[in-house]
């Protein structure tokens, strides 16, 4: 009797366990929610006294998806309708200005700070939606893919970031699939920055806007 109670139970946990994973949401640009106004995010990066960017970033905006990869580190994947790239560059640039930032490519830019690399690119899925990837440095390291990062910066600046080597070592890596490219909308990506690597996508939040005191 007691084997038979112990066997249904757990049979009754793997059910509960199943129902949970099939209600997992899928991240979409279509459940950004209601935005704060535009002059009132905007104020808030240009009165922001010692607030770290991220922190301005994740306090203003839609937090769409989290990125981890094979190795450490994670990506942030935020969502706005209420800029494009280049006006996010200037709102970025006035709360905390970049260590390196580069050109606009493919409608891509990427600045880099002390601790993190942000993307700024248009949806693929809504030309009205602005994406902001958030990776650690760490996520960059260990995931990105040399050729992807080398359309917007030389090899010289990423390998002194990251060690002499570290163009070389990770082309080596690469050869074999899993390097990262950046977030797209099908949540993978390749050494091209394409489809098909190695990059989990580990679902959504919950909207985190609003003010300097929402999200803490």
């Amino acid at each position: 009797m007691k084997y038979w109670l112990a066997g249904f139970c757990m049979v009754f946990v793997l059910i509960l366990a199943g129902c949970g994973n099939s209600e997992e949401q899928t991240a979409s640009v279509s459940d950004i929610p209601d935005e704060p106004d535009k002059e009132t995010v905007t104020s808030e990066f240009e009165n922001s006294v010692g607030e770290s960017i991220e922190t301005l970033i994740d306090n203003n905006f839609y937090l769409l998806d989290v990125v981890s990869g094979d190795r450490r580190g994670s990506a942030n994947v935020y969502a706005t309708r209420l800029y494009t790239v280049d006006e996010l560059e200037e709102l970025f640039k006035q709360a905390e200005g970049p260590d390196e930032i580069s050109d606009k490519k493919n409608g891509q830019q990427i600045m880099i700070y002390d601790d993190v690399f942000i993307t700024l690119k248009p949806s693929e899925d809504d030309e009205d939606v602005t994406l902001i990837e958030v990776a650690d440095r760490t996520f960059v390291r260990n995931n990105y893919s040399p050729n992807y990062l080398n359309t917007f910066f030389t090899f010289a600046l990423l390998n002194s970031l990251f060690g002499s080597n570290w163009s070389q070592n990770r082309m080596d890596t690469c050869q074999s699939g899993g390097c990262y490219g950046g977030y797209t909308s099908t949540y993978r990506s390749n050494d091209d920055g394409g489809s098909g690597g190695s990059s989990t996508r580990r679902g959504t939040s919950n909207y985190r806007g609003g003010g300097p005191d929402a999200g803490k």
